[in-house]
């Protein structure tokens, strides 16, 4: 139902880097799960697109900065740089995905209240039909406004608000990683 007239699906990879995922809630099992759906993307010819980010805190080439270990792009999976919490700002991957066909995005990684909630809102805005992997994205807990945020209250709550949203022409989706069409 995309706005693009592009055929394929993609599974993009965001931000599974280690100081980003390294107090993440359910990290081990949450990597799993994504190395799961890299397993299947690639024996289905699905394309992989990876993004890592950087700022002050986070270094490009430092430790913290590396996608973790469990997780290994191949040499023909693009990975794209970014600096904002849309991965689609000021980067290459509109031109990439646009290059590879891909109208419909799945979309996994971390953290789910920053980057994966704004890279799939982004998507949906450029005319891409987006499936969320609830199962696949975390992030980890904090304190706002005297009040304590659970990392698994902003799961289920990002899981729950893109369940069924839709924009004219496009629509967002949920799924488990063992039951989305990768």
């Amino acid at each position: 139902m995309t706005t693009l007239e592009r055929t394929r699906s993609a599974l993009l990879v965001i931000d599974v880097q280690n100081d980003v995922v390294q107090n993440a809630h359910q990290r081990d099992e949450v990597v799993a799960t994504i190395a799961r759906a890299l397993a299947r993307a690639r024996a289905s010819a699905t394309p992989v697109f990876w993004v890592q980010h950087s700022d002050d805190y986070l270094s490009i080439d430092s430790y913290g900065w590396q996608i973790v270990p469990e997780l290994v792009p191949l040499a023909n999976e693009p990975i794209v740089r970014k600096l904002y919490r849309s991965s689609f700002e000021d980067t290459d991957l509109e031109e990439l995905l646009a290059k590879a066909d891909v109208g419909h995005l799945f979309i996994c990684g971390a953290e789910t209240n920053n980057c994966v909630r704004s890279t799939s809102h982004a998507a949906l805005e450029r005319g891409y039909d987006v499936t969320l992997l609830h199962d696949a994205h975390t992030t980890t807990g904090y304190e706002w406004n005297d009040h304590e945020l659970a990392a698994s209250q902003i799961i289920d709550e990002q899981n729950s608000s893109f369940w069924r949203y839709q924009l004219p022409g496009r629509s967002a989706s949920i799924s488990a990683t063992d039951d989305a069409d990768l």
